[in-house]
């Protein structure tokens, strides 16, 4: 069985947002991207006193790509202007297709910010094809009852699946592109055989603990780029929580600036134009 190694190791840059601990693996200045996947922030772990201000990601317009957002502490409540709003809990996931515009808020719900507590949150920035960018907005929200584990390595590991097809399992999140999204936890000594197809692109981040991919350690806060081969093998030194998903790559212009991702600079200025319009409040034609 063809096994995919490690190319190379990214180590995930601290960069803090105000009192929110932050980190962000990708892009990194040795990979700009990973088609399709563009970025990736991890806030967290921390604790909250109570009488906390919460999460700092007021309303804030999107276009051109999907966040696809990982609440493994705590909680988070998001509305937009497509008319979603949702509390999700630990262990839930928030999907969101920005497609063609709208504006959106990521916070903490009151209850958090008065009584403080745990908080660590993943959000991973997916890009669609020049087809789908104009898509109209489309938002899941998943909490943890709602996400099927499958157990692996006689239940000394399990992937909980976000999206796509695993073991005779359905994520509940149907993606537009075909994109494969899970979260692996793995007991100090368990093993896991995680499929990824040739040809496909795949997204291995280390939250938490140590592993080895292939017999390479990687380290807690590591993204690992890896061979184009069919599966990969992972072994766990230490207890450890991987982010582990795959996706064809779309292989065009990448064009990115603040908060919209398009295929050149004229969409990006018509992103603007249409923000500034007040275009995002309201489905685009």
């Amino acid at each position: 069985m063809p096994i995919r190694t490690v190319l190379r190791l990214h180590p995930a840059l601290r960069d803090d947002i105000a009192d929110l601990v932050t980190r962000r693996p990708l892009p990194n200045p040795r990979l700009p991207q990973l088609d399709p996947f563009l970025f990736l922030n991890h806030h967290g772990p921390q604790t909250y006193r109570p009488a906390n201000h919460g999460l700092p990601f007021g309303p804030h317009p999107h276009r051109g790509f999907e966040t696809v957002t990982f609440i493994l502490d705590g909680s988070l409540a998001h509305s937009d202007t497509g008319g979603h709003e949702s509390i999700i809990e630990a262990g839930g996931v928030q999907w969101m297709t920005a497609g063609s515009g709208l504006i959106h808020a990521e916070l903490s719900p009151a209850a958090f910010k008065r009584d403080g507590g745990a908080m660590e949150i993943l959000q991973l920035w997916v890009n669609l094809p020049g087809r789908l960018k104009m898509v109209a907005p489309r938002y899941t929200g998943v909490q943890r009852d709602q996400l099927p584990v499958v157990q692996l390595d006689d239940g000394r590991a399990s992937l909980t699946l976000v999206a796509g097809h695993f073991d005779g399992h359905d994520g509940p999140v149907p993606s537009l592109t075909g994109l494969f999204m899970s979260v692996v936890t793995i007991v100090a000594g368990g093993k896991a055989m995680l499929p990824a197809p040739a040809g496909r692109a795949v997204f291995l981040y280390v939250v938490a603990g140590t592993v080895r991919i292939s017999g390479t350690a990687v380290a807690q806060w590591h993204l690992a780029e890896l061979s184009d081969r069919e599966d990969v093998q992972v072994e766990a030194d230490t207890a450890a929580t991987l982010l582990f998903g795959h996706a064809d790559p779309i292989g065009e212009p990448v064009v990115s600036h603040g908060p919209f991702v398009m295929n050149s600079r004229e969409e990006i200025v018509a992103a603007y134009r249409d923000y500034q319009a007040g275009l995002f409040e309201r489905p685009i034609a």
